[in-house]
């Protein structure tokens, strides 16, 4: 194996041209950093949740979180396969997302719709990077996008159903 001049690697030949995995390394680093942020709001806002719905959004908040500190791994490790690595710090994550923080306690009613929009956003990041990973012919990718879109868009619906 030859060693990459550029990051001291060794040279990936795994069908997808160094361009095309830099831009795929590059679309999932910025939903890693959405990922992220959004495991951090929901944590946030389930130490903080007040109200009548209390106990329902504390134990939903949890749930989502635990379930979105494993999916950072697995964006994370993507990219390190493809070769790039991975952000890690808040700095990189405020850099590369496009999640707004939430530094104040919103009503419970406010949080639903912070993460409802937030989980939209993820899917919406996720959908910006098909094109590269389709040209490419990235299944793994494609695949980890697809998983992802489906549980941010089953809980973005279920959020939206509390609202009603």
């Amino acid at each position: 194996m030859s060693k990459d001049k550029n990051r001291g690697t060794h040279h990936i030949d795994i069908g997808i041209d160094e361009k095309a995995r830099e831009q795929i390394g590059a679309g999932l680093s910025r939903m890693l950093a959405d990922t992220y942020t959004l495991y951090l709001k929901t944590h946030n806002f389930h130490w903080n949740v007040t109200g009548p719905m209390f106990n329902t959004l504390h134990l939903m908040f949890e749930a989502q979180y635990t379930e979105l500190a494993l999916a950072v791994d697995l964006i994370a490790e993507r990219i390190r396969a493809l070769g790039f690595p991975a952000p890690g710090s808040y700095r990189q994550f405020a850099d590369l997302t496009s999640i707004s923080e939430e530094t104040t306690v919103p009503s419970a009613e406010d949080m639903i719709r912070q993460l409802v929009k937030d989980q939209e956003a993820v899917v919406r990041t996720a959908r910006s990077i098909f094109p590269v990973v389709d040209e490419a012919h990235d299944e793994p990718t494609a695949d980890l996008l697809t998983q992802r879109m489906q549980v941010h868009e089953k809980t973005a619906w279920m959020l939206r159903s509390l609202l009603d």
